[in-house]
């Protein structure tokens, strides 16, 4: 069994951020990843450029330049695995933590890598800053799970020339539409809400209202899909129940953090829907188990913490566990 000071679970920016702080108050920290450094931003879309720019998402002292006013998901990917290099951390990808278990005043962490191989690890100390790439909000509707769903955008190129459905009204379905429409996509963006979100860049709304206005791209607002079948799904507009013609679905509604697995841990969930931690220290109710990053956001609303205000998680815990 591996016996370490403590453990990180989680490479991404966050959990980056918290093992360089740690280092700097004389903690060398090992951080395990289930898959590769930052996979979250190697989930996006290939040609996503970030809604922040580069100076906000900084971590460990290292500058983040960038050609473009707001930095690509390549530059984020280099940027970030150059950070890890040049601190020295100690990363063990491919690596899923399933377990944690207390054991009086230390932490007996139960693991499996890529080949399912069993594994465990001791620690005084854990941070869990797993992300929630891994977990969408699901529609809960017949038809989700077919093969022509997905929740998650990469590229527009597999859809050209097909009729493709947006669930979602946020910026990562606008991007997607434009990206689709551009490859010569039909597109079809479907939204509960009664105008599209304020969230949506400034910049990207009037390009994406002018598709509209010329009928490229086509938006129905209040209405919800109800069912998806191999050649339609079937909406509940605000007119009334329509079937459309069909080939692929995007539900880009959003991920939710994972939290099953802290309480698992014994860390309990407040009726606001985020998990139980000191905002001071990041600690949870279990002492020696901190929180980093949007695994402390409400779980419909995991938006709410970005990479800008996680960054700084992992300063409040390396302070509280060296003192």
């Amino acid at each position: 069994m591996n016996t370490e000071h403590t453990i990180i679970i989680g490479a991404g920016p966050c959990g980056l951020a918290a093992g360089i702080e740690l280092q700097r108050v004389g903690i060398t920290p090992l951080i395990i990843e289930k898959r590769n450094v930052v996979h979250s931003i190697s989930q996006y879309p290939t040609y996503m450029n970030f809604f922040s720019t580069a100076d906000r998402l900084e971590i460990g002292g290292i500058p983040f330049t960038s050609i473009n006013e707001k930095p690509s998901r390549l530059e984020a990917l280099n940027y970030y695995r150059t950070v890890a290099q040049r601190h020295k951390l100690r990363i063990q990808p491919y690596t899923s933590i399933t377990k944690i278990t207390k054991v009086d005043h230390h932490f007996i962490l139960d693991a499996v890598d890529q080949y399912n191989e069993p594994s465990q690890y001791r620690a005084d100390n854990v941070i869990i800053s797993t992300g929630y790439f891994d977990h969408p909000n699901l529609l809960g509707i017949e038809g989700e799970d077919l093969p022509k769903v997905s929740h998650f955008f990469r590229e527009a190129h597999p859809y050209a020339g097909l009729q493709v459905a947006i669930i979602g009204g946020s910026n990562s379905s606008i991007d997607a539409a434009l990206e689709l429409e551009r490859v010569g996509a039909h597109v079809t963006v479907i939204y509960r809400g009664a105008e599209l979100s304020n969230s949506v860049k400034a910049w990207v709304r009037p390009i994406f209202e002018a598709k509209l206005n010329t009928g490229s791209i086509r938006l129905l607002l209040q209405s919800q899909v109800q069912s998806i079948s191999n050649h339609h799904i079937n909406i509940n507009t605000a007119e009334g129940m329509i079937a459309l013609e069909n080939d692929f679905v995007l539900a880009l509604t959003g991920f939710h953090p994972d939290q099953p697995f802290l309480t698992t841990a014994g860390i309990t969930i407040e009726d606001e829907g985020h998990p139980t931690f000191n905002e001071e220290t990041m600690e949870s109710n279990v002492p020696g188990i901190y929180l980093a990053g949007v695994v402390v956001s409400r779980k419909q609303d995991a938006n709410e913490i970005f990479i800008e205000s996680g960054r700084f998680h992992g300063h409040k815990i390396a302070a509280h566990i060296k003192s």
